[in-house]
Order: C-alpha cells, then sequence, then structure tokens
C-alpha cells in the first residue's frame, strides 16, 4: 500500500533520523501488523505554512493516488502570527486535496492535530500561555473540518504536553519532538488506520 505524508517539520522529523519520523514509524508498525506499506512520499519542509504547502503539492503535480494520506499543518501559521482565517481556508483546500490523492476516498485520510511546542525549551522565553491558547484554536478549527469532510482526526496534542515533564520527549534542537515522541503519535495513528481500513 503506498502512503503520503503531507505537512511540515513534524512530517519530516525535524532533528532525528529519517526513519524515526512518524510516517516511517508508522508504516513500520502496520508492517509489523501485517499490512504491507511501502516507505512513505514525504511533501514537507521546515517552516512550511499552510500556503507554502499548498504551492509544494502543485510545482510536485502529482498525477497519482495512495492508500493512505496523512496531513499536518499549522503551526507555522500560528508561529509566523497569520490570518486565522486564512488557515482555516487553506485546511480545507489542504484536506480536499488529501482526499483526491486517495482518490477521493476520504476513509483513508488521517489528519493529526498541531503539537503544542508551548512546553518545549524554545519556548520558555516566550508566551506559553498565548501558544497553547491559540494552537487549541487551530486545532478546533482542523478537526471541525476533519469531521465535516469524513476524514479520520488523530489527536496528538496530549502526547506533546508528555515534553513538559519528559525532556527525552524533544530532540536536541530543543523544540522538535524526538524518536520516543513520535513512537506515541505512530502507536495512534497505526491504530486508526488499522481501525479504518477493517471497515473496508
Amino acid at each position: 500500500m503506498t502512503f503520503l505524508a503531507l505537512g511540515d517539520s513534524y512530517t519530516i522529523g525535524e532533528g532525528v533520523k529519517n526513519e524515526d519520523s512518524f510516517p516511517f514509524q508508522t508504516a513500520g508498525l502496520l508492517r509489523k501488523k501485517g499490512i504491507t506499506v511501502n516507505d512513505p512520499v514525504i511533501i514537507a519542509r521546515t517552516g512550511w505554512t499552510t500556503a507554502d504547502l499548498i504551492n509544494a503539492i502543485e510545482e510536485k503535480n502529482i498525477r497519482r493516488n495512495f492508500g493512505i494520506v496523512t496531513l499536518l499543518i499549522g503551526v507555522n501559521n500560528q508561529y509566523q502570527n497569520k490570518p486565522v482565517d486564512q488557515y482555516r481556508e487553506q485546511f480545507r483546500q489542504l484536506l480536499k486535496t488529501a482526499i483526491s490523492f486517495a482518490n477521493g476516498e476520504y476513509q483513508r485520510v488521517f489528519v493529526l492535530s498541531i503539537p503544542d511546542y508551548s512546553v518545549t525549551p524554545f519556548a520558555a522565553e516566550k508566551d506559553p500561555q498565548k501558544i497553547t491558547r491559540e494552537i487549541v484554536n487551530y486545532n478546533d478549527i482542523n478537526k471541525a473540518i476533519t469531521d465535516e469532510l469524513g476524514a479520520h482526526y488523530v489527536n496528538i496534542f496530549i502526547d506533546s504536553l508528555l515534553a513538559g515533564s519528559d525532556p527525552e520527549m524533544i530532540a536536541q534542537d530543543g523544540l522538535h519532538p524526538s524518536r520516543k515522541q513520535y513512537a506515541l503519535w505512530s502507536v495512534r495513528l497505526a491504530e486508526a488506520i488499522q481501525n479504518a481500513f477493517e471497515g473496508f
């Protein structure tokens, strides 16, 4: 089965080895469950906003379908103080695109919530409460759109909060998740994928 992962630094696994990113860990877990999955095709880059991801997808001009598509995007919209309404509009566009990459089968598309980086050393001298408040708002938006369009929603927000009490959850850059944290996301995502495919 083919696997497309769309996103930003969280999707490419900034700060960890390629195989430690959540798309690759998820593929490994699915294989252990007896589901044949190819290595993920990743369209993501550190710093990308929804607009950047839209542009990159257009440049790639992908003309194939995938068995699994994931989408995790928005933290850089929040960090760069982009308009919330812009995020709402562009996230909807991206999710519709993700569904089209799954040949219109929305049950093959999985949206991950935006993690909360307010608990990382990187955010210590910023305004952690403001960061959390804004990310929660962004997640309310992306969940509502995900529910509306029928895709699956995987909430990894709670997992990201564990980094506040466990330094091993954070990569050496003091901001991005470590392999250990991505492993938690991967378990949630793999379970969601397996449950969804059992219904096919």
